[in-house]
């Protein structure tokens, strides 16, 4: 592997040494293992990446180009297993209602987001209130919440506070009818409830005890907002669109995941909040139920409940 000497101490004989950008590695072997180290957190691959890279190269077989399956097999778990050790710091407890805030906050601007060309003001009111959870900007997004809260639970109700809105409120591209059309205001309101009930509590912890989260939310916001294809039967009074059914899922199994590796309880306290503020739409259309609603509620409560029990789990290797 080329060396680079530090700046400042180039010998005074060699004046076209190499500048301090890093030298590009020298062999594909190299190259592919320095792809996989990618799959480590920033901090880690500062701190032993290049130790660990002199071990690998050292280790490989002579003529070697591409790392052996069960390495790259190994770093990639290894990188996952790092990361998920790395967001398992701080509070269990705040990080978790801070998760499920920012869960909950992201469900209710999927569900405003089809209808932003009628709702352009209230639609990005909600993505400034998620944002703001994002960055753990707990006060700026209370007021936020409670202005988009109070207008959708009004839009539900038939009210017109704030200004005046026609209702119902017909959607885009991304979904196929009303506004809160197979929803209640007591719903509506229960969600925003929710959120505005963890800003309160998260609001008396000091800022760096809050994590920021990804801006991946965005991407899951915008896929749970689409209606999606259709998978229910057409008269069904409630039905649920598949792509948000999804998110839903690998979300869960991602939280399970999560505190399966790192024995951590803050994903599986954030999974109950949200099961807690979705299930007033499950309560609200008990009588119209299908097996299809049963099957998906069912996945959600066993991936919640195996993230519950998943940190209780005997150690079997010293380094686990």
């Amino acid at each position: 592997m080329t060396a680079v000497e530090p700046t400042g101490h180039l010998p005074a004989a060699e004046p076209t040494a190499p500048s301090t950008t890093p030298a590009l590695p020298s062999t594909p072997l190299e190259r592919r293992y320095r792809r996989l180290l990618l799959a480590y957190p920033r901090q880690y691959r500062a701190t032993h990446g290049d130790e660990l890279l002199d071990v690998l190269l050292e280790s490989a077989e002579p003529g070697r180009s591409i790392p052996a399956l069960k390495e790259a097999w190994g770093l990639l778990v290894g990188g996952v297993r790092s990361r998920v050790a790395h967001q398992a710091t701080g509070n269990v407890w705040v990080d978790g209602l801070h998760l499920a805030v920012t869960a909950v906050a992201a469900a209710n601007l999927a569900a405003l987001l089809p209808y932003a060309g009628t709702l352009p003001v209230w639609t990005l009111l909600s993505a400034l209130a998620l944002l703001a959870v994002l960055r753990g900007w707990v006060r700026p997004a209370l007021p936020l919440t409670l202005a988009v809260g109070v207008k959708a639970v009004a839009i539900a109700s038939g009210e017109q506070p704030f200004d005046v809105t026609l209702l119902p409120v017909h959607p885009s591209w991304l979904a196929d009818q009303a506004l809160f059309a197979d929803s209640s205001p007591f719903a509506v309101a229960a969600a925003y409830a929710v959120v505005l009930a963890g800003l309160v509590v998260l609001a008396s912890v000091p800022r760096p005890a809050l994590r920021a989260r990804s801006w991946w939310w965005f991407a899951a916001v915008l896929a749970a907002a689409w209606a999606g294809p259709a998978w229910m039967a057409e008269e069904t009074s409630y039905p649920l669109g598949l792509p948000r059914m999804a998110v839903e899922a690998v979300a869960f199994g991602l939280a399970a995941a999560g505190c399966y590796l790192a024995r951590d309880h803050r994903w599986a306290l954030a999974c109950g909040i949200y099961l807690l503020a979705a299930s007033g739409q499950l309560i609200i259309h008990v009588e119209q139920l299908t097996r299809q609603h049963l099957a998906y509620w069912g996945v959600l409560v066993l991936l919640a409940g195996w993230a519950a029990v998943a940190p209780f789990r005997h150690r079997r290797h010293c380094m686990d």
